[in-house]
């Protein structure tokens, strides 16, 4: 059977995550080979083992989910990953999905914006923004010379709508919005229509990031929670599964006409006026 990936390599950054590790199999089971980056590689392959338990083609797939120690802040890190990923014949498609917020950085029910840890804010900054433009950098130089490629950032609802409590993570993740139509742009104009730069916004899905904002300590929605649970029409928070029917449309030839798009998956909360 021929995969619509099949022989082409592809890097997630943050991808021990729980999306993260859902997308990197959704790409595997298309036939590429994915590295999947983190910052320590034994939870990379830990995360991989864990979304292959119970797989019917866990042994096939195995052996193309690579486990990349990846930092997208340290430039040595970067510099390392990308020769591993030069060896299997350079990057086709980059999924930016490293990123994530520090409760420092947002405004808690206490507080107000001028108690704000600035040193966290620009750790959430650099994370979710610069992370993006060096993994960027050092993963996409592979299809600049190809003309050909998919970049897809992972962004968010708060880049859309900005949300209460989490001022840095809002801020970079609008940001990180804009600089995939500037980059869409830039990419299209000087290397040619091949070469891809969209953006994916999750709605509200429940990660270990945002883990203590949406639940208490006995597991139950907290109040923000459940605003946004009343906020979202479909009246759920979103799971991995969601994201790989718009994933697999954005890295295909189906979509080789959009370019510099953001495609939300949340359940109509940014459609939603709240009455």
């Amino acid at each position: 059977m021929i995969r619509m990936l099949e022989n082409q390599v592809a890097v997630i950054t943050g991808g021990s995550g729980v999306l993260g590790r859902g997308m990197a199999l959704t790409l595997a089971e298309d036939g590429a080979t994915v590295f999947v980056g983190g910052t320590r590689e034994q939870s990379v392959t830990q995360a991989i083992e864990a979304v292959l338990g119970g797989h019917a083609q866990a042994a096939e797939l195995r052996q193309r989910l690579r486990p990349l120690s990846l930092n997208v802040l340290d430039a040595a890190s970067l510099k390392a990953a990308a020769e591993m990923v030069a060896q299997a014949g350079g990057c086709d498609i980059l999924v930016n999905a490293a990123g994530g917020n520090r409760p420092e950085a947002s405004v808690g029910p206490e507080q107000s914006f001028f108690d704000l840890d600035l040193g966290a804010v620009d750790e959430v900054i650099r994370l979710n923004l610069t992370g993006t433009f060096a993994a960027t950098q050092t993963f996409s130089t592979s299809m600049v010379e190809r003309r050909r490629g998919c970049i897809v950032n992972i962004a968010s609802m708060a880049g859309l709508r900005p949300l209460t409590r989490v001022v840095g993570y809002s801020a970079s993740k609008a940001a990180m919005l804009n600089f995939t139509q500037w980059l869409a742009v830039e990419f299209a104009q000087k290397y040619g229509e091949g070469l891809r730069v969209n953006a994916i916004s999750p709605g509200f899905f429940l990660t270990e990031q945002n883990r203590y904002l949406m639940l208490d300590d006995q597991g139950e929605p907290t109040a923000r929670a459940r605003s946004i649970l009343a906020h979202t029409p479909q009246g759920r928070l979103g799971v991995s599964e969601d994201l790989i029917s718009t994933l697999r449309w954005l890295v295909s030839p189906e979509s080789r006409f959009v370019t510099g798009a953001n495609i939300p998956v949340d359940g109509g909360f940014s459609a939603f006026g709240g009455v």
